[in-house]
């Protein structure tokens, strides 16, 4: 079982060429996430959809991408073609790593014409006739939505996607290259950690490390949103501490010589479809300018890392492991171990 995921700006001709590719891959079926968000206009209630500008911001969108690509995948089998805008970095995190966490390979493919042919292609583009004001609607989506598209090519999107220069090529011929390089490996699966989808509560361990400066050590997942401390899941029998000190070494080649103190233990309130439990933080003390140079990243697993001051940790992170961390260096300041519910100190 596989996915096949297109990419590319609105209107560069993802469906068209989708449709035509799972005619040239065998037992393949196509699955277009636009009936997604199709769905949820008739299942939340209208204010709640009023709030985002595009169903990709809703977290709902991304988890029903996730398991529907997975249900569709373990009642057909073979392969899933995908037609999907994916601009941001961390809604490629999200869905890829959601369906690693599942066991399915993801090959992604960028469809990447000139921007001149693109603005073409919009302008020309057939919409549906029953829509009201859809032809306008429907290009001036696509046209305005051409500057974040060159932003992603600029940052991250050629690096992580095959790209396929669709300008002088047809549906069938864009099919026809994407089902050749599918076949011959030259698309490759994404590099992405497949870290299995809990079946209860869990026990995880980070460590946060400091820099001369005092700035906390901060890592950048590929395989789920937003900016983390080191460290991971406890695995069964093993001391919380440990934990902590093997996934520095496995993440950032960091080896530390002394068993890290406690901060923080923070219980994380069960909030379906995840399951929550207890996350712990250590002391794992000051990095010198020559251990903070040794810092090595392994490419499946982490994207970047940095030393961020509290200020900035609260741009990267999200709220609640902010307040995790806020409190842990709290702790670190007094010499005493808090104890949070859901970033909240209790007692």
């Amino acid at each position: 079982m596989t996915v096949v995921w297109i990419n590319g700006a609105f209107g560069a001709g993802k469906t068209t060429t989708a449709r035509e590719l799972i005619e040239l891959i065998p037992n393949s079926t196509l699955f277009d996430p636009e009936v997604i968000g199709g769905a949820l206009a008739h299942l939340l209630p209208p204010k709640h959809l009023a709030a985002v500008g595009d169903f990709q911001d809703l977290p709902i969108w991304r988890r029903l991408v996730i398991d529907t690509a997975a249900a569709m995948l373990a009642e057909l089998g073979g392969t899933l073609v995908v037609p999907m805008t994916l601009l941001r970095q961390e809604y490629r995190d999200e869905i890829f790593g959601g369906l690693a966490a599942r066991r399915i390979p993801v090959s992604h493919v960028l469809l990447a014409p000139a921007e001149t042919i693109l603005r073409e292609r919009i302008a020309g583009r057939e919409v549906p006739p029953d829509l009201p004001d859809g032809e306008a609607r429907i290009r001036q989506w696509s046209f305005d939505h051409i500057e974040p598209y060159r932003a992603a090519l600029a940052s991250w999107l050629t690096a992580d996607a095959h790209p396929v220069d669709t300008s002088d090529l047809t549906p069938y011929q864009t099919a026809a290259r994407i089902a050749e390089a599918v076949n011959s490996g030259s698309v490759p699966v994404c590099d992405i950690v497949q870290t299995p989808e809990p079946t209860a509560e869990t026990l995880a361990a980070g460590v946060l490390l400091f820099d001369e400066q005092d700035r906390v050590l901060l890592v950048d997942p590929t395989y789920k949103p937003g900016w983390e401390f080191p460290g991971g899941v406890v695995e069964p029998g093993e001391a919380p501490a440990r934990a902590g000190v093997r996934e520095v070494a496995e993440e950032t080649g960091v080896r530390l010589d002394d068993m890290p103190s406690l901060l923080v233990v923070d219980w994380e309130r069960p909030a379906p479809p995840r399951f929550g439990g207890l996350r712990l933080l250590f002391d794992g003390g000051l990095l010198d300018s020559a251990d903070a140079g040794r810092l090595v990243l392994p490419g499946p697993e982490l994207r970047d890392w940095r030393f961020v001051t509290e200020e900035e940790a609260a741009e990267l992170l999200p709220p609640v492991r902010y307040e995790r961390l806020r409190w842990a260096l709290r702790a670190r300041e007094r010499g005493a171990a808090i104890y949070l519910e859901a970033g909240v100190p209790v007692g």
